[in-house]
Order: C-alpha cells, then sequence, then structure tokens
C-alpha cells in the first residue's frame, strides 16, 4: 500500500496526512522546548522549506516520494527543534554503536541530503535540464552547495550569538570535524536520492 502511494504522482490525502503529522508534531514540539531560541531557528528552517511547497502546489506537483523525502528531514527537525540536536533521546543507537556523541543530527543531514530529489525532479520535469542522467547529477551537486553554504549559516549563527543557543544551533559538540562530516551525510543523502529519481521515474513507473 505504502509502495503504490509513493508511485502516485499526485494524492491529496496522502499529502495532507502528512502535513497533519507535521502540524500535531509542530505542536508538540512546542510546549516547553529545551530552548525556545533554538526552537525557532530550527523550527523555521522546516517552514522554509514546507511554506513554498504549500504555496506552489496548484503551479507544480512533485511526485509523492519527493514530498515524503522533503517529509523526512521537517519530521526529524522539528524534533531537534524541541530538544536541540545534541538531546534528542538517541541512547539506543549511540550504545549500540558504541558512538562517542550523540548522531542524531548525522541522520537528519542525510535525510536533508535526500531532498536533492525534488531538485533533480523539477530541473528534469520542467526541462530547465533535459537530460535525465544530468538531472539527477545536479541534484547531488546542488546539495553539496546548500551544504556548505548551510555550514556558513551555522558558523556565523553561532558567533553572532556568542551563547548556548549559538553553540546548540551549530551542535558541533566538541568535533573540530563536525562540518566535513555533516556536509559528507548530506552528500551520501543525496547520492541515495539519486538512485531513488532513477528508480521512480523508471522502474517504478512501468509497475503502475
Amino acid at each position: 500500500m505504502m509502495y503504490n502511494t509513493l508511485i502516485m504522482t499526485k494524492d491529496k490525502k496522502f499529502l495532507l496526512t502528512l502535513l497533519l503529522i507535521l502540524l500535531v508534531e509542530t505542536i508538540w514540539s512546542a510546549c516547553s522546548p529545551y530552548d525556545v531560541q533554538v526552537w525557532w531557528t530550527e523550527f523555521l528552517t522546516a517552514c522554509f522549506l514546507v511554506v513554498p511547497l504549500v504555496c506552489t502546489y496548484k503551479k507544480f506537483q512533485f511526485s509523492n516520494l519527493a514530498y515524503f523525502l522533503i517529509f523526512l528531514f521537517c519530521f526529524l527537525q522539528i524534533i531537534g527543534a524541541h530538544y536541540t540536536f545534541e538531546r534528542v533521546p538517541f541512547d539506543y543507537v549511540t550504545q549500540l554503536f558504541n558512538f562517542e556523541r550523540n548522531h542524531y543530527d548525522r541522520v537528519a543531514h542525510f535525510t536533508i541530503g535526500l531532498s536533492s530529489f525534488l531538485v533533480s525532479e523539477f530541473t528534469w520535469r520542467k526541462k530547465i535540464i533535459p537530460s535525465f542522467k544530468w538531472a539527477a547529477f545536479f541534484g547531488i551537486v546542488f546539495i553539496m552547495a546548500v551544504a556548505n553554504f548551510w555550514e556558513l549559516v551555522e558558523w556565523t549563527y553561532a558567533e553572532i550569538d556568542g551563547g548556548s543557543a549559538g553553540l546548540a544551533f551549530l551542535g558541533s559538540q566538541g568535533d573540530i570535524w563536525d562540518a566535513q562530516k555533516d556536509m559528507l551525510m548530506d552528500t551520501l543523502g543525496a547520492i541515495v536520492a539519486c538512485g531513488l529519481f532513477y528508480w521512480h521515474f523508471n522502474f517504478g513507473k512501468q509497475r503502475t
């Protein structure tokens, strides 16, 4: 059932369900967050992705899979907004792999990498990049550029704030290579999305 839903290009009930989940999650997240300033910063990041997609829906509808992938990131982002990313209850995974730090933020970076699917789909379907393979590759390059820009944003915010909120938003947890590892996770997510893009518009569509 889930497979068929993701394959479909237009399914308003599915999309409304995703929005409802995010709305309920937002209400929960806004209740007594660890740091109100951090909550607003992280929450507005999710809004920056969701609101434009809602506003432009009548003009351009992405595939359900594209919307689902952006939903995954926003879902994790709103959880991180409530706790701050380094304090999200992720102990089971940390202990299972004997990690020295909370890697919840790495998972979130991987999911934002998956959003390259939207970039590839938009540029290909709008014939901005008529080549299917080059559209897929452009999605990866685009996310790599965004990942670099976002690390600069985090650094700038932390410098300007100069306090605990800035450090929480930066989320390095003492790792001097945090920015590079975050960019790597973004890139890996984009590579996976490239494969999903190929599957969805080739193999997946053939089964509908």
